[in-house]
């Protein structure tokens, strides 16, 4: 009972951050699940949890989806996925843990030095969907680089947050087809992922009406100085 609040508490805070910011609840779940779930069931769950959660972003903001922008992006963001949940099924847990501390740290130094900037064009689009589709199927996000290629077109707030989003329900439904096939989940880790969603729901909602007026600057910085700490504990402690 308290891991499931543990867990249900953390994917409401979770959806808050990245229904302000447009990424980084994903992130912040990671080490959580990986130390409760296991990190062999982490990425298989996460993607339950945020198929749910970006479902209810995109609603919010149905009317201001780009379309085209995330048809582009999905074009290889979609079979990338795939590929990459593909070897997340084979690799060991050692090496998942120690994956996922490695890319939480790069994305923060990528993030902190400005590094992840893009040129608004179709090719930014295409070549963006590769790389955070491939990290998303491999670790279970990439939402950082996702939301750098969307916000350098300048979309209001809504239509990035909700683009963004479904273009990473796309990636979670295929990740959970490939999961289901090759990642023996037991009935408990799925139930998780779906309570956990839940949460995601209720913390969306919070998010887009009393979030959205607060400076994202204070949530990016929180979420950059999180991410570096678990990540380096992660790369130590890959058993844990």
């Amino acid at each position: 009972m308290e891991t499931y609040a543990v867990l249900m508490l953390s994917s409401f805070i979770a959806a808050l951050i990245s229904g302000a910011a447009g990424f980084g609840g994903a992130l912040l779940l990671l080490p959580v699940l990986t130390l409760y779930a296991g990190a062999e069931f982490t990425v298989p769950v996460l993607t339950i949890t945020q198929l749910i959660g970006n479902l209810s972003r995109m609603t919010f903001g149905l009317n201001q989806i780009e379309w085209k922008k995330v048809f582009l992006f999905s074009i290889t963001a979609v079979p990338l996925s795939a590929l990459g949940a593909f070897g997340f099924s084979v690799l060991s847990k050692n090496m998942v843990t120690k994956g996922i501390g490695a890319v939480l740290i790069l994305l923060v130094v990528l993030k902190y030095f400005g590094i992840l900037k893009f040129k608004p064009n179709d090719k930014t689009l295409v070549f963006g969907g590769a790389i955070t589709g491939l990290l998303s199927g491999l670790i279970g996000s990439a939402g950082p680089i996702g939301a750098a290629v969307f916000l350098s077109f300048g979309l209001p707030p809504v239509a990035y947050i909700a683009s963004e989003a479904a273009t990473a329900t796309a990636m979670h439904i295929v990740k959970i087809l490939i999961y289901g096939k090759l990642v023996n989940l037991p009935p408990n880790t799925i139930n998780l992922g779906l309570l956990m969603g839940l949460a995601m729901i209720f913390g969306t909602y919070a998010a887009n009406r009393f979030i959205r007026n607060m400076k994202k600057e204070v949530f990016q910085k929180y979420v950059a100085f999180l991410l570096c700490v678990v990540g380096v504990y992660m790369l130590i402690y890959p058993g844990t």
